[in-house]
Formats: C-alpha cells, structure tokens, sequence
C-alpha cells in the first residue's frame, strides 16, 4: 500500500512539470510557481495596483503577471509618461530605481519599480529620468504633452 501512494505522489508532482514544460521558454503561467516571472520580482502579485502621489504627480509601476498588465493597459489613458525595463535578452526586469527631474534638475520623484512598467502624469514640460538595475544607471531627456502618452523603453546588457 505505501509503494502506490508513493507512485500516486510522485505522480502528483510531475503533472505540473509536464505541463509547465509544454510552454514556451519565456512565456509565463500566471499562478505558477515554476513561472520565470520578472528578473528582480521575488512573487507575482495579485492586489490592485495603487496609484502614489509625489507633490502634483501621480504614479504607479507593476505589471507582474497578466492581471497587472491588464490593468496597466486599461490606466494608460490616465499617464502621460511609460517607462518599460527589461534585459536585453528581452525579460522583463524589476526593481528599477527611477528619479525624475524637472528641466532646472530638481528631483520630483524617487520611486523603486514593483515591476517592468511604471507610468507616470505629469506637468507638460522636458524631464530627464534616471533608472538604476543592477547597479547600472541609464538618463533619458524627455519632453512629455499633457495628453499624449510618451513610452521610453530601458534595456540592460550584462544582467542576471
């Protein structure tokens, strides 16, 4: 009798692996702890994204798992600045410090990424936006209008 549960169990635990093993390398089963997820995220998150405030500008980051790519596509209409991290073999990456300056170089916003995509809405006007993974830093000049979303997307070489 101990034998067959032992076959059952060990069965058991190679279902999902068979299953997670039919998918494609970078594709991701929501859910699913054997997910490769995002380079920097410890877990997927479930919980509605929350929109912060940093003086006049509102922001929010995330996007770890389909759900929260869902609801950062259905928010977009409401930011007019898109920030996209990820490695340069593509995969996303989180945990990216970001600082937005104004023209004249006062720090506006110090936020660290929950995930890939952070979005933010601010005063029409020129910023420069640092970004930090890896201990790597990337400034971008940008301009953004008041109700055009502007999307820079940041790739990191030589990251794990």
């Amino acid at each position: 009798m101990r034998r067959r549960t032992f076959i059952v169990g060990a069965a058991l635990l190679v279902l999902p692996i068979a299953a997670h093993a039919q998918r494609a390398p970078k594709e991701t089963c929501p859910g699913c702890p054997m997910s490769p997820g995002v380079v920097g995220q410890k877990a997927q998150s479930t919980a509605a994204l929350q929109v912060k405030k940093a003086g006049e500008i509102s922001y929010l980051s995330g996007g770890v798992g389909k759900p929260e790519r869902e609801q950062l596509r259905a928010l977009e209409k409401d930011f007019n600045l898109k920030l996209v991290f990820s490695a340069a073999d593509g995969k996303y990456v989180a945990n990216v410090k970001i600082v937005v300056s104004d023209a004249k170089g006062r720090k506006l916003l110090e936020h660290v990424a929950d995930g890939p995509f952070f979005m933010a809405r601010l005063p029409a006007g020129e910023y420069s936006v640092a970004a930090t993974f890896a201990g790597k830093t990337q400034t971008r000049k940008i301009g953004v209008a008041a109700n055009r979303l502007h999307t820079e997307h940041l790739r990191w070489s030589g990251t794990a």
